[in-house]
């Protein structure tokens, strides 16, 4: 007999049900009337099967049934065994959520007191949880999704953005579509998308979720949405007004459409999803689905002491990925959401997790090598966050193809050449690092993502570059503010990381010419100057490198958080995207459009292979070059050497078939006289300096006065911290 499809499933007269719950010992199938709070319950005995797998067929029950599990077995919290038939429990396999959970001692399986701590010795809670929490519906796929575009990794932009925030403000999609799944597929959204260059937009999570009791105390919510509840069943809130009340299944069907939608306008969707931990909290969080179920099955315990939640990913619990039916739940999730949902690839939160045995972390774990080898998952994009708290928790370079890895090296690196290395030189407390990290990055990060073993080396496109993302700075407060400013999160200012290697540029705070203060602030006008310049030099770096650029929605027109790092509980004006821009924003936005453009017309600006900085196969040209500010070449020493950061990058653009590249780089805080490095019997033609205000104004003088000469006798004076980009013309 072939193992049963886990969950509930529409077969010919009914329904067919399948639960994974080894050490439960009876699991009931509970049908509900409506998802009405107290609607009526009728509850159906499933019988035990191989594998510790709960199983039955009810006839007369199909698409639109309202349904929750209830789990009996022992209560030994000492060993790990907290059955409470009185908890109302989700599937995990849910494909649609009705109802909403309410924060009340009825949702934990032991007794609490007043405030809902525990009371000890812990003791099964007898009040029943079902008019409290959530239901599944039973949904179904009844239209198909457009196929998928299939940008190739080195054509591919990434774009990180949330559902809301993304379109609350946005005044061209109307009002009832904003901050929903139908918003990010509207025309208007769409056309800005395809605008500005991006082939791939990733969403913060969209699986089902529940805010954590600390912040519903507080009167926030987790706007990000790390808090799963359901690894199959869309977070109903992002959901238009009319999908909620038509039900679960209007909004799965809305999800499938704007994925759709997007797919026909040729842009992928790669899900940013959470398997390595859930909604439940720790030992004596809330009992909603997997802790109730089987809570020594599915979560990590403390080797020798089953009691206790081993917590690597500092939520609370953590999921066990070394348990096969763990394993089998996060891929059963992920091809749902590729197969039936269609979407492209999926960003791994705390990836090293999914890795994990314990303390140990293997990038052969079977997780991941069922992820390499599955049919359908090894084509998609595949990316992972590669760190935990864990012990062995940073495994950036350390995981094996197909995945691509956030790539925090080279955040830092870039903020550090660019951001706090200029704080240092303005402060004259130094000269700021040598150029050798910089350069590492620009060339793809080889140092840790070269491999030996030519099967597993998968070139520059392993390395996701970003500079900013969701958590942390926004690109303008990186270049605005000296410390975060987190007040609104209720934590006293403690949460979000003190190391943003950021600075103000001499005025702590946001600043444009529209606020009251800017008229009497001295040097206003010099400083947004700066700060500007600042934001286009990161662009240039981040859009010059080998590997995959990811771009922070709103980042393009330097959007504001007030100087919050960590505005995961802010679902308001200090999370959403305010689409009013100032003229330098609108300058900003042209310049990250005119450079998308660049990089897409030239494939030397997208490397898809480790350089080797020697000429390949027909060429007199080292793909990669480097050199000082006289045009000698950088070798040995020089790299450590400050005075260097003010150096040259040479691409030879023969491999891809394109003109040669050369990246022109002050690190300094003075002007500095380049001669630029020779090429071949060319001439080196301006494409884009990062004092440029608007590229699109400073492209027309340009063309009128076309540069002379041959490479080898051009020489050009660099504005301080400032970036050049040069193609190679023929010489006629």
């Amino acid at each position: 007999m072939p193992p049963l499809r886990l969950g509930v499933h529409p077969v010919a007269g009914g329904l067919q049900i399948a639960v994974c719950a080894p050490n439960a010992s009876a699991l009931e199938f509970c049908v509900f009337d409506s998802d009405a709070p107290h609607a009526g319950e009728t509850r159906y005995q499933l019988h035990r099967s191989q594998g510790g797998v709960f199983s039955g067929q009810i006839f007369g029950l199909g698409i639109g049934t309202v349904y929750g599990l209830r789990a009996y077995g022992p209560w030994d919290p000492e060993n790990g065994h907290v059955f409470n038939p009185q908890k109302l429990l989700l599937d995990p396999y849910a494909r649609g959520v009705t109802g909403k959970i309410e924060l009340v001692p009825q949702i934990h399986g032991h007794e609490t007191d007043a405030d809902m701590y525990p009371v000890y010795p812990l003791r099964p809670d007898t009040a029943d949880s079902a008019p409290h929490t959530v239901r599944a519906v039973v949904t179904n796929t009844p239209f198909a999704v457009a196929g998928r575009p299939q940008i190739p990794w080195n054509e591919t932009v990434i774009y990180e953005a949330h559902v809301r925030g993304l379109t609350e403000n946005f005044e061209d999609v109307p009002g009832s579509l904003r901050g929903t799944y139908a918003g990010v597929a509207h025309p208007a959204t769409v056309e800005y998308i395809k605008s500005l260059g991006i082939t791939t937009l990733e969403l913060l999570p969209i699986h089902a979720k529940f805010d954590e009791a600390f912040l519903l105390e507080r009167g926030l919510t987790n706007y990000w949405g790390y808090s799963t509840l359901g690894f199959f069943a869309p977070e109903p809130s992002l959901a238009t007004a009319h999908a909620r009340r038509a039900g679960p299944q209007a909004v799965l069907d809305e999800v499938r459409g704007m994925v759709s939608i997007l797919h026909q306008a040729g842009i992928e969707v790669i899900l940013d999803v959470v398997y390595n931990h859930t909604c439940e909290g720790g030992v004596v969080g809330q009992y909603l689905s997997l802790r109730g179920l089987d809570s020594r099955e599915y979560y990590m315990h403390v080797p020798g002491d089953p009691g206790k939640f081993y917590d690597v990913t500092g939520c609370g619990n953590s999921l066990d990925f070394s348990r096969p039916r763990v394993r089998q739940l996060a891929l059963d999730s992920l091809r749902y959401w590729a197969g039936e949902v269609g979407v492209d690839g999926f960003r791994f939160d705390l990836a090293v997790t999914l890795g994990r045995f314990h303390q140990d972390f293997s990038p052969t774990h079977p997780m991941l090598d069922a992820i390499a080898t599955d049919p359908l998952l090894a084509n998609l994009k595949i990316i992972a966050e590669p760190w935990d708290i864990g012990e062995n928790g940073w495994q950036t370079g350390g995981f094996a193809r197909p995945f691509s890895t956030w790539n925090d090296r080279y955040r830092d690196s870039v903020r550090a050449f660019w951001v706090s290395d200029a704080r240092a030189q303005f402060n004259r407390s130094n000269r700021g690092n040598n150029p050798q990290q910089l350069a590492t990055r620009l060339s793809g990060s080889v140092d840790l993502y070269g491999r030996s073993d030519a099967s597993q080396n998968q070139g520059t496109r392993a390395s996701i570059n970003f500079v900013t993302a969701h958590d942390g700075f926004t690109l303008a407060d990186l270049v605005s503010y000296n410390d975060k400013h987190n007040e609104d999160n209720l934590e006293e200012n403690r949460d979000g990381t003190n190391n943003n290697l950021s600075w103000n540029h001499g005025y702590e705070g946001w600043l444009t010419p529209t606020d009251p203060d800017f008229a009497c602030l001295p040097g206003a006008d010099d400083i947004l100057s700066e700060r500007t310049k600042t934001m286009r030099n990161i662009f240039g770096t981040l859009l010059v490198s080998a590997g995959i650029p990811m771009i922070v929605a709103g980042d393009e027109f330097g959007r504001t958080q007030n100087g919050n790092n960590n505005a995961y509980c802010q679902d308001n004006e200090t999370s959403w995207l305010d689409w009013n821009l100032a003229p330098w924003q609108r300058h900003l936005q042209d310049t990250v459009r005119y450079l998308l453009q660049l990089r897409k017309a030239h494939p030397v600006m997208r490397p898809q292979g480790f350089a080797k900085g020697l000429p390949t196969r027909g060429d007199t040209l080292a793909d990669l070059s480097w050199y000082d500010r006289k045009g000698h070449p950088l070798s040995g020493r020089t790299w450590v050497e400050p005075v260097n950061r003010a150096l040259q990058m040479l691409r030879s653009g023969k491999p891809s078939g394109d003109q040669d590249l050369l990246v022109v780089i002050n690190g300094t805080s003075e002007s500095v006289l380049m001669k630029l490095a020779s090429g071949r019997h060319s001439r080196w033609e301006l494409t884009w300096d990062s004092t440029w205000e608007n590229p699109t104004e400073a492209r027309k003088e340009t063309v009128t006065q076309p540069q002379k000469g041959p490479t080898n006798g051009q020489e050009a004076i660099l504005a301080p911290f400032s970036l050049r980009f040069y193609l190679a013309t023929p010489i006629s």
